[in-house]
C-alpha cells in the first residue's frame, strides 16, 4: 500500500513538473507579430479556454494553456510564444504577485460578441478598427441604425462606432466636398434612411441612435469610438432638443443662441465646449485640437500614462504596450482639447506639452467608454480617397495595439466598479 501510494505520489509530481504553458511574450524584443497575438489570444477563449493577461510583464504578455492546436495556430499566425513548464509558470506568476512588482495577472474568461456601427457597405480599410479586427482574425458583426434602434446592441459585448457624425451634419464635408458625387449620394443615402425609420431629420435619426448606444453603455456594454464618432456622439447628446444645423443640412435654420442651450450634463466625457457655427469649416467643435496643434509630424508623438496594475487594472489594461512612446496621427478629430475634458474621465495617453489628451476612459453607469482621437495609427495624415493602410507593414503597431486592449477587455473576470 504504501508503495503505491509513493508511486502515486512520484507520478502525480512529474506531471506536475512537466505539464506546461504557453507563454504569448509581449514586448518589443520577444513579439514579432503583436497584433495577431491579440488574435491568438481571441481565439483561445472561443475555444471556451481562459487565458491569464500579464499586465506589465514582457510588454503585456499572454499565457495560455498549453497543446499542439494552440502552438500550431502560433505558427501559422507568425506569433512568437515560448512554452513554460509549470514551475516556471508558477515562478512567473509569484513574481508578478509580489507587492513589489507594478505587475498583475488578469484572468480572461471569454470571447466578447463584437459588433461595429458601420454604414452598409463600407469596406474594412475605412475604418482602423475594422481593418485590424481582420488583421488578427478577431471575428466582427456589422450594425447600424436600424439595428440599433431595434434594440440589437443587446446581443454584443463590445461595440465600436465607425467615424460617424452623429450632429446630422454629414462630416462637416460641406465646403469641401458639396459637388462630389459620393457626398451627395451618401447624403441622400441618410436622409433616405431616416425617413424609413421615422424620423424627419437625419439629425433627429442620429440623435436616437445616440441615445439608444448611450442606454447600452449605461446598462453595461462596453463602448469604443475613434476621430469623430468620439466628440459629435457627445455634441449630438448635449444638443438633445436643440436644432444646431444649418439648411444646407437639414433644410431649416439652426435654434438662435443654440451655443447657450447646449446641455453638457448629457455627455460622456466633454464639457465646456464651444461649437463650431460656420458650415464652411471642417469641425465641429473646441474639443479637437487639430486647427490649434503646431507640432512637426517627426515630433508628433503621446505618451501613455503608467497606472498600478494592481490597484487600477483597468486602465493599466488599456495601456499595456512595449513603448510608452506612441507616433500621433491625425483625423477630423485628432485629439482633445484637456480643459474640456470632465473631471470623472481618465486620461490614458497625452501630449503634454501641447496640452492635448488622445486617449480617455470613462464609465457611464454599469459600462465603459473610451475614445481615441485621429483616424489610423499607421497613416498620419489620412485623406479621403488615400490608399488602405498595410498591416502586414506593421505587424508590431503600438498604435493599434491600444484599439486591440479595448477588444479584450470585457473578456477580463469582471470585479465590481462604482458607477
Amino acid at each position: 500500500m504504501k508503495k503505491t501510494i509513493i508511486v502515486l505520489v512520484l507520478c502525480f509530481v512529474t506531471i506536475q513538473a512537466y505539464a506546461s504553458y504557453i507563454l504569448i511574450p509581449m514586448d518589443a524584443e520577444g513579439q514579432g507579430n503583436h497584433l495577431k497575438a491579440y488574435g491568438i489570444t481571441y481565439w483561445t477563449l472561443e475555444k471556451q479556454l481562459k487565458v491569464k493577461w500579464l499586465l506589465n510583464y514582457k510588454g503585456g504578455s499572454f499565457l495560455l494553456p498549453d497543446s499542439e492546436e494552440i502552438q500550431k495556430e502560433c505558427q501559422i499566425r507568425g506569433v512568437t510564444f515560448e512554452v513554460v513548464s509549470n514551475s516556471k509558470a508558477e515562478e512567473i506568476l509569484e513574481m508578478i504577485a509580489s507587492p513589489s512588482q507594478n505587475m498583475e495577472a488578469v484572468v480572461l474568461e471569454k470571447a466578447p460578441k463584437i459588433a461595429v456601427y458601420t454604414p452598409k457597405g463600407l469596406q474594412p480599410w475605412d475604418d482602423a478598427v475594422t481593418m485590424v479586427l481582420t488583421y488578427a482574425e478577431i471575428p466582427y458583426e456589422t450594425i447600424y441604425d436600424e439595428e440599433v434602434l431595434n434594440d440589437a446592441l443587446l446581443l454584443y459585448d463590445w461595440l465600436h462606432l465607425h467615424h460617424e457624425d452623429f450632429t446630422g451634419q454629414y462630416g462637416k464635408f460641406y465646403r469641401a466636398y458639396r459637388s462630389a458625387s459620393w457626398y451627395i449620394q451618401e447624403k441622400k443615402n441618410a436622409e433616405a434612411l431616416a425617413t424609413s425609420l421615422g424620423y424627419s431629420k437625419v439629425s433627429e435619426e442620429k440623435l436616437a441612435v445616440a441615445k439608444k448606444i448611450r442606454e447600452y453603455v449605461i446598462g453595461g456594454g462596453f463602448m469604443f469610438a475613434m476621430c469623430s464618432a468620439t466628440d459629435s456622439f457627445d455634441i449630438a447628446l448635449s444638443a438633445d432638443g436643440v436644432d444646431i444645423c444649418e439648411p444646407m443640412f437639414d433644410g431649416d435654420g439652426s435654434d438662435a443662441g443654440y451655443q447657450n442651450k447646449i446641455d453638457y450634463s448629457k455627455t460622456f466625457a466633454f464639457k465646456d465646449y464651444l461649437l463650431e457655427t460656420s458650415p464652411n469649416v471642417y469641425e465641429f467643435s473646441s474639443i479637437d485640437m487639430t486647427r490649434k496643434r503646431r507640432i512637426p509630424k517627426t515630433t508628433d508623438y503621446f505618451s501613455l500614462m503608467e497606472f498600478s496594475a494592481k490597484w487600477d487594472p483597468i486602465p493599466a489594461m488599456l495601456n499595456q504596450n512595449h513603448t510608452a512612446l506612441v507616433k500621433g496621427f491625425m483625423g477630423q478629430t485628432t485629439s482633445f482639447t484637456r480643459e474640456e475634458i470632465k473631471s470623472n474621465v481618465l486620461v490614458l495617453g497625452e501630449n503634454k506639452t501641447n496640452g492635448e489628451a488622445k486617449y480617455i476612459h470613462g464609465i457611464k453607469g454599469k459600462g465603459f467608454f473610451t475614445f481615441y482621437g485621429g483616424h489610423d495609427p499607421e497613416d498620419y495624415t489620412h485623406k479621403v480617397g488615400d490608399p488602405k493602410t498595410e498591416l502586414d507593414l506593421h505587424p508590431t503597431s503600438p498604435g493599434y495595439r491600444l484599439i486591440l486592449n479595448n477588444v479584450l477587455f470585457p473578456a477580463a473576470k469582471k470585479k465590481k466598479q462604482k458607477t
